[in-house]
């Protein structure tokens, strides 16, 4: 069986991949509400329309006061204040202090316009009736948010590109944004091969394997942003695979195609992509293990990947090369934070130069840290993943890592 002659290492192989996307190739922005705009990628830059906080608010319960009432007050030598009323909640303050008055507030509650500070409850105590003795001086702003502390109008609160957290959806609706605009979620067609290959409802005959790479893969999709859209398996036979190939590329956004990726007289996936349009294939297999047999390609402007048939390989090399496309096309900036611990290695792993290695770990917690413990398993085993926390890369230029060795675990 011919080899692989041109092996790309990683970042190179990406670099080409997203390269050859047009600049303009991005999805169209869709309007949705705000509560249902988690994860997703905002595509136009909001300013503050209004200061946050919109009025000075106290951050205590106490009393509204002239901090210069107060000073020298101490539990020896009481500042004494008359109550001349309450703040209500959800109202605005209508009392005018004069010297030596307060007025009860509650937390959240609005700032008389003629007070500076707010002294806690818990430093005063009743004089008698209407009187209060302040025990302790505070000075001037004290327990008080300011008007536009937070936000001040005009401020480019949310920026485009920007993925929104929880925190996000929360600022949106302090400034009751309940409407914005977000980049459609890509439509990535996920497409199975291989005559021994049977929908996981089905009971497999000898020699048959159930379907597990379209549903990790719309999963893994789905949660970078995607929209995943199961296309089903072909058989081994060219005709199919181009007829499903031209399918996709008039209704999805990126196609992936999972097995033929390997060259070989029965994988006639990069033939079928080489034919669909230009520039093509890109990169026809990549220095890392496992996914080495990974097709990159574009075709008309359209993103097209071919992974390994094995599913751990499936995984890594969607997570490697497929992320980033949908991230891409959402306009969302690459180099996001991705979970990672650091962890100590428990035994030595030997790698070989020239290629990157991925290699499955679980994480387990002992009285010096954590501990990156390898699971050991070929590509074609599913639970070589499920079994494990993350990935810890070792670099190309590497013959391997030492136990004991700090690492960085990549959490899934």
């Amino acid at each position: 069986m011919p080899e692989f002659l041109n092996l790309l290492p990683p970042d190179a192989a990406i670099e080409a991949f997203l390269e050859a996307i047009p600049k303009d190739r991005n999805t169209t922005p869709e309007k949705v509400p705000t509560e249902d705009a988690l994860d997703r990628i905002l595509c136009e830059t909001i300013a503050a329309p209004h200061p946050l906080p919109p009025f000075n608010r106290s951050t205590v319960d106490g009393y509204a006061l002239r901090a210069r009432d107060t000073f020298g007050a101490n539990p020896g030598l009481p500042a004494y204040l008359t109550i001349v009323g309450e703040v209500e909640m959800g109202k605005p303050a209508r009392h005018n202090l004069e010297a030596s008055q307060a007025i009860v507030v509650h937390t959240g509650g609005m700032i008389p316009p003629d007070s500076d500070a707010v002294v806690m409850l818990e430093d005063t105590q009743w004089a008698r009736e209407g009187e209060i003795e302040v025990l302790r001086a505070v000075a001037v702003g004290e327990n008080i948010l300011q008007e536009g502390e937070d936000v001040k109008t005009g401020d480019p609160i949310f920026q485009s590109g920007q993925r929104l957290r929880p925190q996000e959806i929360g600022g949106l609706m302090a400034f009751g944004v309940t409407h914005i605009q977000v980049a459609r979620r890509p439509r990535v067609g996920i497409l199975s091969t291989g005559d021994e290959v049977i929908p996981p409802g089905t009971t497999p005959q000898h020699g048959q394997v159930r379907d597990i790479n379209s549903y990790t893969l719309s999963t893994l999709v789905a949660r970078a942003g995607g929209e995943p859209i199961r296309l089903g398996i072909v058989s081994d036979r060219r005709q199919e695979l181009e007829k499903a190939a031209k399918k996709a590329q008039q209704e999805d956004d990126i196609l992936v195609v999972t097995a033929g990726s390997s060259v070989s007289a029965r994988d006639i996936t990069s033939d079928v992509i080489a034919s669909l349009g230009t520039p093509g294939v890109l990169v026809h297999g990549v220095a890392i293990k496992p996914g080495k047999p990974t097709i990159l390609a574009v075709v008309n402007g359209m993103p097209m990947i071919g992974l390994p048939g094995n599913p751990v390989s499936a995984l890594i090399s969607a997570g490697l090369f497929l992320v980033p496309m949908i991230h891409r096309l959402l306009g969302f900036e690459r180099n996001a934070l991705k979970a990672s611990l650091s962890a100590e290695l428990s035994v030595n792993i030997a790698s070989q130069t020239g290629r990157e290695d991925y290699l499955p770990v679980r994480v387990v917690n002992s009285a010096q840290g954590p501990i990156a413990e390898p699971v050991y398993g070929r590509s074609n085993l599913i639970f070589t993943l499920i079994r494990a926390d993350g990935l810890v890369r070792i670099p190309a230029e590497s013959t391997g890592l030492a136990a004991g060795t700090k690492v960085e675990v990549h959490l899934f």
